[in-house]
């Protein structure tokens, strides 16, 4: 099956599109019987940058979706120049930053001006190629190119077109940029973080961000399913920071909904209807107890030296451990200050009942657990050599996800996509490179 791309170049013939050999009504349609990559056959188009975007694409691209990400041709998306910390090339150059590198393996890397009419019809060549599109522009702005939704469904009908925004494509917020820490503001989640008695504060990673990504990923796997019993037509998705938000509220916002009484407020790392569970000092740093019900308290009271509290009547329930959580908790401190936390990890060990060291983010990636279970992989970057990821975190019994290609370097693909994707050739690249639509 082909399709003709539109011609950039008046007078030259307009070579074909090769879209391996599957239907029009659904280009790249997955086949597992012949990959162990579930979403392998897949083509998704990446128009979004810093996290929100970057991260539900790599999910897809994880997975074993083919992610072309289109970036500006000279200074590519914003995250490259989000450092220090850089990975530095091999050439004694800057590199590439900590944080582009954690969001954008798994992709090819098309350097392209939208701004020009060249580019946005290779775009719109390549959304008839693609399968699913995902942007993170403020809403109407890609109208102002022909790479809006409803222009795009009239040139490709099969394609599932998501988009995430602040505040959605509706409401009265829904021209307002929207970043993660002020989601987390407005929408309740900052006001429930931190200390008691002390100012909101941030979740230390931008979870909303990474939220609306996951979101967002399983709704356009959601939209391919839909698809398929749909004739082959994809839809528009509408993902919104402020509504993933609200969503991840869970039991704070049905509390509240329920009750029709606010909420309690910040806890730190408390829970606010059981005790204890927490946070208690050791001498060396902090360990993480939970009596998550009567019988998990008395082992804990068991095992740090105090059965005696077990049946004491001001903690005997949980209820009563509630009412009298000053008391208990600081009683608790006192204990818990005497050790370390090696010897407390040493005495909770094979209780039953919850512990935790509280660990910073190097002594979690060299984590026992963590390499066991290959959370952390070495690849090699063709700019800085090798570098570590994060791995993908889910396991399969027969599919393979994982790392199979670094995050690129800017317009690492560029050739790739527009001459053995679309069919250019090199002149015609090179014009387009003198043009400065791509790079």
């Amino acid at each position: 099956m082909y399709l003709h791309r539109l011609s950039l170049f008046p007078g030259r013939r307009s070579p074909r599109l090769r879209l391996r050999g599957y239907s029009t009504s659904s280009p790249g349609a997955v086949d597992p019987s012949k990959s162990k990559l579930p979403l392998k056959g897949l083509r998704v188009l990446d128009l979004t940058r810093v996290l929100a975007g970057p991260y539900c694409t790599q999910i897809l691209g994880d997975l074993g979706a083919e992610v072309i990400k289109v970036e500006h041709p000279t200074r590519g998306d914003d995250t490259r120049a989000w450092g220090p910390p850089y990975a530095p090339s091999k050439d004694g150059g800057k590199g590439e930053s900590a944080y582009f590198l954690a969001v954008n393996r798994n992709k090819k890397s098309l350097g392209l001006s939208f701004k020009h009419p060249s580019g946005q019809r290779i775009l719109q060549q390549l959304a008839k190629a693609s399968d699913i599109l995902v942007e993170n522009y403020l809403p109407g702005t890609l109208r102002n190119y022909s790479l809006d939704y409803p222009t795009l469904h009239e040139l490709a009908p099969h394609l599932i077109y998501a988009s995430i925004t602040g505040y959605g494509q509706t409401g009265p917020y829904k021209d307002r940029a929207g970043y993660d820490v002020m989601v987390e503001a407005e929408m309740g989640l900052m006001h429930i973080t931190g200390e008691p008695e002390r100012p909101p504060v941030k979740v230390g990673v931008a979870v909303t961000d990474l939220t609306t990504g996951l979101y967002c990923s399983n709704s356009i796997l959601a939209a391919v399913i839909a698809r398929a019993g749909n004739g082959g037509v994809g839809q528009w998705i509408d993902v919104a920071l402020s509504d993933c938000q609200v969503a991840t509220l869970a039991n704070i916002a049905s509390s509240v909904l329920i009750s029709g009484k606010g909420d309690e407020g910040r806890f730190g790392t408390a829970h606010p209807s059981v005790v204890p569970y927490e946070s208690f000092p050791t001498t060396d740093g902090n360990i993480i107890l939970g009596g998550g019900n009567d019988r998990l308290y008395a082992i804990l009271c068991q095992r740090i030296g105090k059965p005696e509290w077990i049946t004491d009547p001001r903690f005997v329930t949980n209820e009563e451990r509630v009412k009298n959580r000053r008391i208990l908790v600081l009683m608790m401190a006192e204990i818990t200050r005497s050790k370390t936390t090696q010897e407390w990890l040493e005495i909770f060990d094979s209780s039953g009942t919850p512990y935790a060291a509280v660990n910073d983010i190097q002594a979690t990636l060299s984590h026992s657990h963590v390499l066991a279970r290959d959370m952390v992989k070495t690849v090699h970057h063709p700019t800085c050599g090798d570098i570590k990821l994060v791995n993908t975190p889910v396991k399969y019994s027969d599919s393979t996800p994982g790392i199979r290609t670094p995050p690129p370097t800017l317009g690492q693909h560029t050739d790739e996509v527009l001459m053995d994707l679309l069919g250019y050739s090199s002149d015609e690249v090179e014009e387009l490179r003198r043009d400065r639509v791509v790079a």
